[in-house]
């Protein structure tokens, strides 16, 4: 006689709940050789990033770069590191953004955790952790305003990554760039405002630098530079100036391939010459301040800017944790999770 023995009931999981995951680029642990050689070879291996063949890539990046760029870049860091965290700006805001938005979501349970694209914290980690919180539906926010396949896709890309290696997967949600989300102009115009009328100057334009892109990537159909344009033709409303009071450019350029155009440090530094020496510069396509705000356009452009006979140069701050910021993060979130309710 056969018996057939029946299988144990499992118990269905219990409800869950839904968490919120912010995710940055990334940035080294200090501002040593070795940590930032593992955080640029980590950046400057994405595909998506640098999409030359790896064979022929590879050995450049390995080779020259990686063996003379870590100094370069390991000095500009610690012209901008935080000394009392002991940690980059990026990854100081980008925590307190997330500490910010937890504080608003916590009456109601909803679990805020952050992560970056390169180097730690991880975005696993960070699913890990809200899933350890009994989170099975994540709302994942790039903090890129702008798209582009360099920046937002690639974010989503390591999270569908780090989903690809469980078992059970939660369901996710990613939030679309947000170039002219009223709550994000918003911010950007108060930030702007405050900046202003904190100087003991009037600047004669408020350039508005964002980073820069290969132009190949455009053509290939990447709608950065229309999502930029998107963000300053909305805050040059927002604040009543036009194209030549708030001119767009873009920063951060190398290599031998052209990049979208006009090029912030030659259009800056060409301004005395035109009569104008007293400026501002925003930098719209960052939500928190890091390297390339701080360092290449507060350091280094002034620098450039005053050489070239500058009278004034104001850094206007990235969002940051200011409460416009912690308003849009919000917003976004609150948008994403009416549209992710049980049925």
């Amino acid at each position: 006689m056969t018996f057939f023995h029946k299988p144990p009931r499992i118990a269905p999981p219990p409800e869950g709940r839904t968490g919120i995951l912010l995710v940055n680029l990334g940035t080294p642990d200090d501002t040593g050789y070795f940590s930032v050689r593992r955080y640029l070879s980590e950046f400057l291996s994405d595909r998506r990033v640098i999409e030359s063949p790896p064979l022929i890539w590879q050995p450049i990046l390995q080779g020259i770069i990686l063996t003379k760029r870590p100094f370069a870049s390991g000095a500009n860091y610690a012209r901008i590191w935080h000394k009392e965290e002991n940690a980059s700006p990026l990854r100081v805001y980008t925590r307190r953004q997330a500490e910010g938005l937890a504080e608003r979501l916590k009456a109601e349970g909803i679990p805020v955790e952050w992560g970056m694209r390169y180097g730690r914290p991880s975005v696993a980690k960070a699913l890990e952790s809200l899933m350890d919180q009994g989170c099975d539906r994540i709302i994942s926010i790039p903090l890129y305003p702008q798209y582009s396949a360099t920046t937002t896709a690639t974010a989503n890309d390591q999270l569908f990554r780090a989903l690809m290696r469980l078992r059970r997967q939660p369901a996710v949600l990613t939030v679309p760039s947000f170039p002219d989300h009223p709550a994000f102009i918003r911010a950007l115009e108060t930030s702007v405002r405050e900046t202003l009328a904190g100087l003991n100057f009037t600047p004669q334009q408020v350039v508005a630098s964002f980073h820069g892109l290969p132009k190949v990537c455009i053509d290939k159909g990447d709608t950065y530079r229309d999502e930029c344009e998107r963000t300053i033709a909305a805050l040059r409303s927002a604040l009543g100036f036009d194209a030549e009071r708030m001119p767009l450019t873009f920063q951060s350029r190398f290599g031998p391939l052209e990049w979208v155009q006009p090029y912030t440090a030659p259009y800056v530094t060409a301004l005395p010459k035109q009569g104008v020496t007293k400026i501002a510069v925003i930098m719209p396509g960052f939500m928190v301040d890091c390297l390339e705000t701080l360092d290449e356009i507060g350091n280094e452009l002034r620098e450039e800017f005053m050489e070239a006979g500058g009278e004034d140069f104001a850094l206007v701050p990235c969002l940051n944790d200011s409460k416009g910021a912690i308003d849009l993060l919000e917003q976004l979130s609150r948008s994403a999770m009416a549209g992710f309710q049980r049925s």
